[in-house]
C-alpha cells in the first residue's frame, strides 16, 4: 500500500485480537524495547489503555488524542507505529473518507520461549543489549532445576475424576471465542527457491520440505545474516539429512557460523542502526543545517560510510572501527556520522583510528547523544584548536586553506538548501533507505 498522509483529525479505533496479560508488559519492556525503542512500546501501552473495560474494543478517537496523550508529534507516532507493525505487535487497516478512518489491531508479544527461539529476534536482542544484559535476561526467565529422582509422580488423571455425558453435547454451541493471538514478523522474499531446487539433485532433497514455515525461516536467516541465494544454496546442501529434509537447527547454526566467519567471529553488528527516535531533533525547519542534521539521523553509520565511498562498500577496517565506537564508546549512530564526517574532512579523507577514538572518548565523557550536540562540540573543539594554531604560527607563514565540513559556521543555520543540494540529500536518503 502506498504511504497515506495522516492528519490529527483522522480517527482510529483499537481492536484487541488477543488476550493481553500483565506478564506481557514485562516481556515488552525486557525483550522488545531494546530492539524497537521506548516510544513504540509506550504507543502499544497507550493503545492498550484505549480499550474499554472488557479490553475488546475502544471507542473512536482522533489522532490528536494520541498526540496529546503521548506528548509527541504525529510523525513520531507514525514512526513508532511502523515499528510495532514490523515486529508483529500491530496490524493497521485504513478506510478513505472525508475524515480517514484507521483500525489498529493489537497482537500479543511472543512468549519468552518463542522470542528466544526466533532466528531474528534472539540475535537482534543479543546485538542490542550485549552479552552481560542478554545473560541476565536468560537467567531471569530460566527454569530452576529441581531434582525429582527420589520422588514418585502420583498425579491422578482427568478420567479418574470427571465423567462426560455424551447426550448433552447436542446442546453445546460453538462460538468464536477470544484466544491469544500473535502476528509473526515477516521479511521480504530474498531467496530464489526455484533456483535452489533446480541446483540440488532430486534424489538428495525432497522438494516438499520447502513449505511456508521453512521458506519463512530461510528468508529470515537470509535477511539477518545477509546471505544471498547462492550462498544459502551451499549452506542448505550442508544441512540436508538422510531423509532429504533440512535440519533446521543445523541450518541456523550454519548460517550463524557463515556470518561469523565472514565477519571476524562477530554476530550481526550494530553499524546498521540509525539514530534512536528519542534522540532526534524535534523542531525541524527548512534550513540547510536542519536538513544536514536529518541526514545524519536518518542514515546508519554503514550507509553513511557507503555514501562517503560513493556507493561502494566500506573497508572491513573502517567498519570494524565504527562498530567498536558503538560497542565500546556506546555513541549513538547519528553522533558517529557527525564524527565520521568531521574526521574525514579535516584529516584528508582518512579515518585515523587513534584520532577518531580520542574524539569519541571525549564525546562519551561529555555524554553527547544528539547530532546537534555533536556538531556544536566539533565546532567548539576545532575553534579552540584553530586559535592555538594561529597563536603559535609565525606571521610570515602562508595561511593554508582550511577544509571543514559544510555544516560549520553560524550562517548555515538560516541558509536554505539550493535545489542541487536538496536533490543530493534526497538521492542519498533514497539510495540507502
Amino acid at each position: 500500500m502506498s504511504k497515506v498522509n495522516i492528519l490529527p483529525a483522522d480517527t482510529y479505533m483499537v481492536i484487541n485480537k488477543t488476550i493481553l496479560k500483565d506478564i506481557d508488559r514485562k516481556i515488552l519492556t525486557m525483550l522488545y524495547q531494546p530492539i524497537i525503542g521506548s516510544t513504540p512500546i509506550n504507543l502499544y501501552f497507550t493503545l492498550w489503555s484505549d480499550l474499554d473495560q472488557t479490553e475488546i474494543m475502544s471507542i473512536e478517537f482522533t489522532h490528536h488524542h494520541l498526540m496529546s496523550k503521548m506528548q509527541l508529534k504525529l510523525d513520531d507516532i507514525i514512526m513508532a507505529r511502523n515499528k510495532l507493525e514490523a515486529i508483529g505487535l500491530l496490524k493497521v487497516y485504513f478506510k478513505k473518507e472525508s475524515i480517514n478512518n484507521y483500525v489498529y489491531q493489537l497482537y500479543s508479544p511472543l512468549s519468552v520461549a518463542e522470542f528466544l527461539n526466533d532466528p531474528i529476534l534472539n540475535v537482534l536482542l543479543f546485538s542490542y543489549v550485549g552479552s552481560n544484559e542478554y545473560n541476565r535476561i536468560i537467567n531471569y526467565y530460566k527454569l530452576p532445576h529441581i531434582n525429582l529422582n527420589d520422588f514418585t509422580d502420583i498425579t491422578i488423571s482427568f478420567s479418574d475424576v470427571f465423567n462426560i455425558n455424551i447426550e448433552e453435547q447436542e446442546n453445546l454451541k460453538k462460538e468464536a471465542i477470544r484466544k491469544r493471538n500473535i502476528n509473526n514478523i515477516t521479511v521480504n522474499n530474498n531467496i530464489d527457491f526455484d533456483l535452489i531446487l533446480a541446483s540440488i539433485p532430486k534424489d538428495i532433497i525432497n522438494k516438499k520440505i520447502f513449505d511456508v514455515k521453512t521458506k519463512d525461516l530461510i528468508n529470515k536467516l537470509s535477511f539477518l545474516y545477509q546471505i544471498d541465494t547462492l550462498q544459502m544454496l551451499g549452506i542448505i546442501r550442508s544441512t540436508i539429512n538422510e531423509k532429504g529434509g533440512i535440519d533446521k537447527v543445523k541450518l541456523r547454526t550454519a548460517c550463524r557460523n557463515y556470518y561469523q566467519f565472514e565477519n571476524d567471529d562477530k554476530l550481526p553488528n550494530l553499524i546498521y542502526r540509525t539514530q534512536p527516535e528519542d534522540l532526534r531533533k524535534k523542531d525541524k525547519d527548512d534550513s540547510k543545517r536542519s536538513k544536514i542534521i536529518a541526514t545524519f539521523e536518518t542514515l546508519s553509520p554503514y550507509d553513511f560510510l557507503r555514501a562517503k565511498y560513493n556507493g561502494g562498500n566500506p573497508t572491513s577496517r573502517d567498519t570494524k572501527l565504527i562498530e567498536n565506537l558503538m560497542l565500546e564508546q556506546e555513541l549513538p549512530a547519528g553522533v558517529i556520522n557527525v564524527l565520521i564526517d568531521y574526521v574525514l574532512k579535516v584529516n584528508a579523507n582518512k579515518l585515523n583510528k587513534n584520532y577518531i577514538e580520542t574524539i569519541a572518548g571525549q564525546w562519551k565523557r561529555l555524554n553527547i547523544k544528539t547530532v546537534e550536540a555533536a556538531m556544536k562540540q566539533a565546532e567548539k573543539e576545532h575553534n579552540k584548536y584553530k586559535n592555538k594554531t594561529n597563536y603559535s604560527n609565525s606571521k610570515t607563514k602562508p595561511k593554508k586553506e582550511e577544509k571543514l565540513p559544510e555544516w560549520f559556521g553560524k550562517e548555515i543555520k538560516e541558509e536554505k538548501l539550493s535545489i542541487d543540494e536538496e536533490s543530493k540529500i534526497k538521492d542519498m536518503l533514497k539510495e540507502f533507505s
